[in-house]
């Protein structure tokens, strides 16, 4: 494809294809995908047992949401480091530990919001 240009520009249609692709090509090949949508899928089954209001439905499906999105952000940037260079290099393995940084704070707020969500609907809060 031609930056600018409609030449050989994907179909609106075929867009979505390709992003289905690279979701389903996440969770075939990296671990920590399928360990984020298990977790999402426990939370949903909790949620579920502890009957959540739709406001606490609407946190938790955003934050698991924004962590498989950080989780494949992620690993599309640890794509395109091993692209541009496949020796040890300090910064290619910089912009990787501050990738996956970014995962884990996420990932972490997260779990706070879970806890609060699960907590108040427990009564605990």
């Amino acid at each position: 494809m031609i930056p600018g240009s409609d030449r050989d520009h994907p179909t609106f249609v075929q867009s979505f294809r390709y992003a289905i692709e690279g979701l389903f090509t996440a969770i075939r090949t990296e671990r920590n995908i399928n360990v984020m949508l298990v977790l999402g899928v426990v939370t949903v089954v909790a949620g579920i047992a502890v009957g959540l209001d739709p406001v606490s439905w609407c946190l938790i499906v955003i934050c698991c949401g924004l962590v498989i999105f950080a989780e494949l952000c992620n690993t599309a940037m640890e794509a395109i480091v091993d692209l541009a260079t496949q020796e040890l290099h300090p910064l290619a393995k910089r912009a990787k530990d501050i990738a996956a940084a970014s995962v884990y704070v996420l990932s972490l707020t997260a779990a706070v919001v879970g806890v609060i969500v699960f907590s108040h609907a427990l009564g605990v809060i």
